[in-house]
This record gives C-alpha cells, sequence and structure tokens, in this order.
C-alpha cells in the first residue's frame, strides 16, 4: 500500500514514521510512504504557496493552482485523496478499513487559515480527526497512516490484535487489560489482578471480557 502525503512541512514526518510498527512495515515493503513538499510546483522563485483571502479576514489561504498541480504529479491509477480537514467528515475506524483496502492514498495536509475551496473539486473526501482545530494537516495525516496500516496483512505481531480492540466493532471499547505483577502497592494499599484473569478458565473469562466491554453512545 502507498501513502503519497503533500505537505509544506516534509521533514516533521520522519522520526514518528521510521520507528515501530510503522518502521517494520516500511523495512517489509507492506507500505511505501512517500512526502512530496507542496513548495516545488509554486509558481514563483519565492515559492509562494500562499494569499491573502478573497473579501478579507485574517490569516493567510493556500493556493489552489500549487496543490492541483502536485495531485497531478501522482501518476498512479485508482488513488484515493483525502483533504484532511476541520471542517470534514470525523475519521473512525469504519474509514480506517475501508482505506486499509485502497492501494494509493493521497492526504493534503492543510496549513493557514485553510485552502482556497476550488481544491475540493479534485478530492474523493475531506476528513477530520476531530471536533477541534489544529496547526495543519501533519498530526492528522500521521494518525491515519498509523490507523490504517496496523490493519494490513503481516503488520501486527498477532493479527488477533487488531480484531479485539476498542472500535473493532462499531460503538464498542475494549475489555480492560493487566500483566504483571499480579499485586500493586502504591502507600500500603494493594490494586490486585482481577481473579477471574489468573483461573485459566478461558471461558470464564471469555465470559468476563464480554460483560467488561463498554458501549459508547454516538455524538
Amino acid at each position: 500500500m502507498n501513502f503519497h502525503i503533500i505537505t509544506i512541512f516534509p521533514e516533521i514526518f520522519k522520526s514518528y514514521f521510521s520507528e515501530s510498527i510503522l518502521g517494520r512495515a516500511q523495512k517489509e515493503n507492506i507500505i511505501k510512504i512517500k512526502i512530496y513538499d507542496l513548495r516545488q510546483w509554486a509558481n514563483d522563485k519565492r515559492r509562494t504557496i500562499d494569499d491573502t483571502p478573497y473579501g478579507g479576514g485574517a490569516g493567510m489561504i493556500m493556493k489552489v493552482e500549487p496543490l492541483y498541480k502536485a495531485l497531478q504529479s501522482i501518476k498512479t491509477k485508482n488513488k484515493k485523496i483525502i483533504l484532511l480537514s476541520a471542517k470534514g467528515k470525523r475519521w473512525n475506524q469504519s474509514f480506517a478499513k475501508k482505506y486499509s483496502g485502497i492501494k494509493d492514498v493521497v492526504l493534503i495536509c492543510g496549513r493557514y487559515e485553510g485552502i482556497d475551496e476550488r481544491i475540493k473539486k479534485f478530492v474523493d473526501e475531506e476528513i477530520s480527526i476531530g471536533d477541534y482545530v489544529l496547526t495543519g494537516g501533519e498530526i492528522p495525516a500521521m494518525a491515519i497512516v498509523d490507523s490504517v496500516t496496523r490493519l494490513l496483512p503481516g503488520v501486527l505481531g498477532n493479527a488477533q490484535s487488531s480484531i479485539e480492540e476498542s472500535h473493532s466493532t462499531p460503538g464498542i471499547l475494549e475489555y480492560p487489560q493487566y500483566t504483571k505483577p499480579e499485586t500493586f502497592i502504591v502507600k500500603n494499599k494493594k490494586y490486585k489482578v482481577p481473579k477471574i484473569l489468573l483461573s485459566g478458565h478461558h471461558q470464564k473469562i471469555k465470559q468476563w471480557r464480554e460483560k467488561k466491554q463498554k458501549k459508547i453512545l454516538p455524538l
């Protein structure tokens, strides 16, 4: 699977994408992540990719021409293009599963006060990762790459990990998890692992876990 990320801050991604699961997934050629510096498609010597908004207002707006040229330069068939925006649909596990079946995903990272509205004519979906505003789309791009990659075959050490976890079933949060030590003591107070998990009785453990799963209400 290939991720194509268009940004004006390409260096931001290096550390996060080179570590842990995402780093291994790239080494094993399960995914490829390509970072594109939007400024290479600017029209002037100063590599300007933003300008003042028509009608007045605070901040600067990212120009449509460089973004369009960047999208045209990604020569892949059947690619899906996501515009990262606080105004978009909220990203969730269902989206992650949907996009895990797509070969090429393009992520546009916005900045400043926003992007010229006309770019939406050339994207497939406008996506937000939550009801808040970030400085740019780079963190959402990392979140999307991470959430999709861990669903791909061979990425996780145990394939069951992506099945028995929060949001695998919409509206359901994972049961509580514990590990050693069996008893954790703070200021003479003992915090113990539930006895059922130490019983070795797999059916009762399964029933306990199902009971402890939490249902969440849609916002």
